[in-house]
């Protein structure tokens, strides 16, 4: 069966998946999870690559003001945090665009379980800006991590995923590229059939109730 996704995002998850930076196994995460697949961002290290998301992402955003019709549309402009304030030269926490009186789109690469994106909402808000929206390059789609997992106790209760706790708690929409519903339907249509089996008994077992 032909995979029905836009192409964009087809040609994003083979990107990912020639260059591993979507690669199958066993991970720990972080939460204490062992996930059969790892997305790493970090290996975004060539010029096709860095073509790939970007291109990804410009469909993602433009797909995210369309259906956030409020949001204003000026000239986009960029800026980024660095891991620690710079006391000299331009000094700061910002690198690029001042966020004053900006409204400002997330961008991230993966969240897991939001403690990073309330950072940024943090700091977005003591630069003067206004947080419109959070988008990753993928969303695992998974419930929250409870509060014995990492000892490896799974309590099965229902959880909302990291992205629809930050929808629910800030009011403000998401985006993604990808997904693992779109990684998992790419797998069903070329993809490796043990592979494809861990993926559906993982998203099973973690799906989040949102």
């Amino acid at each position: 069966m032909a995979s029905t996704l836009p192409a964009y995002k087809t040609a994003f998850l083979e990107s990912c998946l020639s260059a591993n930076v979507l690669t199958f196994g066993t991970f720990t995460l972080k939460s204490g999870r062992h996930s059969p697949y790892f997305f790493n961002a970090g290996s975004f290290h060539t010029s096709a690559l860095l073509s790939s998301i970007s291109t990804a992402y410009a469909h993602t955003i433009i797909s995210f003001l369309a259906a956030n019709p409020s949001i204003p549309k000026p000239d986009v402009i960029f800026g980024y945090n660095r891991k620690e304030a710079k006391d000299h030269g331009e000094g700061g926490n910002i690198v690029g665009s001042s966020l004053k009186g900006k409204n400002v789109l997330v961008i991230d690469d993966v969240i897991t379980a939001g403690t990073a994106m309330r950072e940024t909402l943090s700091l977005v808000s003591k630069e003067g800006g206004k947080v419109v929206g959070f988008a990753v390059a993928l969303d695992r789609l998974e419930k929250m991590p409870g509060p014995k997992e990492k000892e490896g106790i799974d309590d099965g209760e229902p959880r909302m995923s990291a992205m629809g706790q930050i929808r629910r708690e800030y009011g403000v929409p998401t985006a993604s590229i990808v997904t693992l519903d779109d990684l998992i339907m790419l797998m069903k249509d070329k993809g490796d059939e043990d592979d494809l089996k861990k993926l559906e008994a993982y998203r099973k077992r973690y799906q989040a109730s949102d």
